[in-house]
């Protein structure tokens, strides 16, 4: 009779040269599961992801640990009215960005293994490098202020006679770079 270490690898336990094994009672015979047990199972799985169920959930949300080290996530647009634009998929890629595979992060999927890329409301996660994505948030800050610099040196350049004297007190422009609240409304 074979033994636990002279059994081939990948034969069950309960197979001997194509013959059942005459000792079935003494394997271990594993309970099965009642249905209210399993409800129960699944009723704390489901809590531990979705939490307090009376507070939105955010559809977006990736956990950071997801993101690999050196790497950024982005949600970008795949679809507009259910219609994908080609043209945008074009600029995406030329900008570094590449679709996450879902194998990658099965949890942000459905199990049925079909979906190839981790998708939700027509937007589609993506990654590229972190260094290249700070060097494009670096170029669109310094773009910002660009336009407002532009847009000072507008109002303070009003010609002589065109709307006033550039120099007098209630003509002048004045320009706040201050930041206060907004305040909020009572119903």
């Amino acid at each position: 009779m074979e033994t636990e270490e002279t059994r081939p690898v990948g034969r069950p336990r309960s197979l001997l040269a194509g013959k059942i094994a005459i000792n079935e009672a003494a394997a271990p015979v594993a309970r099965e599961e009642s249905s209210r047990d399993r409800a129960a199972r699944r009723a704390a799985e489901l809590r531990g992801h979705i939490g307090n169920m009376d507070q939105g959930t955010d559809d977006f949300f990736v956990p950071p640990e997801y993101i690999p080290d050196g790497w950024s996530y982005e949600w970008k647009r795949k679809t507009n009215v259910g219609m994908e634009d080609p043209a945008y998929q074009v600029q995406l890629s030329r900008m570094g960005w590449e679709p996450v595979p879902a194998s990658r992060h099965p949890a942000m999927m459905p199990d049925d293994n079909k979906y190839q890329i981790i998708e939700r409301k027509g937007l589609v996660l993506m990654e590229r490098p972190l260094e290249i994505t700070e060097e494009a948030r670096q170029i669109e800050r310094q773009r910002a202020r660009n336009q407002i610099r532009q847009k000072e040196a507008q109002l303070a350049s009003t010609p002589e006679g065109g709307l006033g004297h550039r120099d007098h007190a209630q003509v002048k422009p004045r320009i706040s770079k201050s930041y206060e609240p907004i305040p909020i409304p009572k119903d």
